[in-house]
């Protein structure tokens, strides 16, 4: 992130690139940064591949503004995540905030902090609601001082902590809950309980009318059980591909992400199979 500021200060049009099916930790990143950059007078547009975001992320400032249709007239591309991950490719200069060692807003948060940028009330309820989502509500394992700490400076910077809270952590709707009860009556706990596994088929998704998101916190959720350290989903996606996504604790080596995506697989049991031999059986 050395040179963005220059390449940002060079450009007439930045478009924020955020990856597909976002979570509030995504999201939450870019709408912090569309804030700042409208702040310095910049045109900015906010592009997502994905049609119909999660609503429990409605309540983020600047939602209203994504579009799924890529802006042509933009000269520079910031990409929030790996840029791996997007799909997407670009005839633009751009820059990329990697999140692999810490959470997107985080480094966002520590960004702005190092560069002495002022945190307005949006910004700040932007990044908190990221925090508030990747730490699982302060709960994670993995959560040191750090988190606190710029946690205290957004609430004093004017983050609607209680609109992050009811609809990160406490927003349910119909359909999530409907998935949730059939994903937990067809868990299994395979590697002496001490994983967590979901099958997921597209059909699963159309019969409850979840969402992928949903699924996730699922994932979360299957860690609180006293046994476990690693949950994982193999979800069947709606173009006949199946994915395999792995959510951990601080106890397992294994980080939160998706491990792959394949259109050759057959059936989801099969694709079970392959993941438990990519990562050796050794979670």
């Amino acid at each position: 992130m050395k040179d963005i500021m220059q390449r940002i200060d060079n450009a007439n049009h930045i478009v924020l690139i955020v990856e597909p099916n976002p979570g509030a930790d995504a999201l939450g990143a870019a709408s912090a940064m569309y804030t700042h950059l409208l702040r310095l007078h910049k045109k900015v547009s906010l592009y997502c591949a994905t049609q119909g975001i999660h609503s429990s992320l409605s309540f983020l400032p600047w939602f209203e503004k994504i579009r799924n249709s890529f802006p042509s007239s933009a000269d520079f591309a910031i990409f929030l995540g790996r840029e791996s991950d997007f799909g997407l490719e670009i005839n633009i200069e751009y820059s990329v905030i990697n999140s692999d060692l810490m959470s997107m807003s985080q480094k966002l948060y520590n960004f702005f902090s190092k560069k002495e940028i002022n945190l307005n009330k949006k910004m700040a309820t932007a990044l908190y609601a990221g925090l508030l989502e990747d730490t699982n509500g302060f709960l994670s394992d993995t959560l040191d001082g750090t988190i606190f700490a710029a946690s205290k400076v957004l609430i004093e910077s004017g983050a609607d902590f209680q609109a992050c809270n009811r609809y990160i952590m406490q927003y349910q709707s119909l359909a999530s809950l409907k998935l949730k009860a059939l994903m937990l009556s067809n868990m299994r706990l395979i590697q002496d309980a001490e994983v967590a596994v979901f099958l997921v088929s597209n059909e699963d998704m159309k019969k409850t009318g979840a969402m992928n998101e949903d699924c996730k916190k699922v994932l979360a959720e299957a860690l609180f059980l006293p046994t476990v350290e690693v949950s994982l989903l193999v979800k069947e996606n709606e173009d006949g591909s199946i994915s395999g996504f792995v959510h951990s604790s601080a106890k397992s080596k294994y980080t939160n992400r998706e491990l792959f995506s394949i259109s050759n697989t057959n059936t989801l049991e099969n694709a079970l199979e392959e993941i438990l031999k990519l990562i050796n059986k050794e979670i």
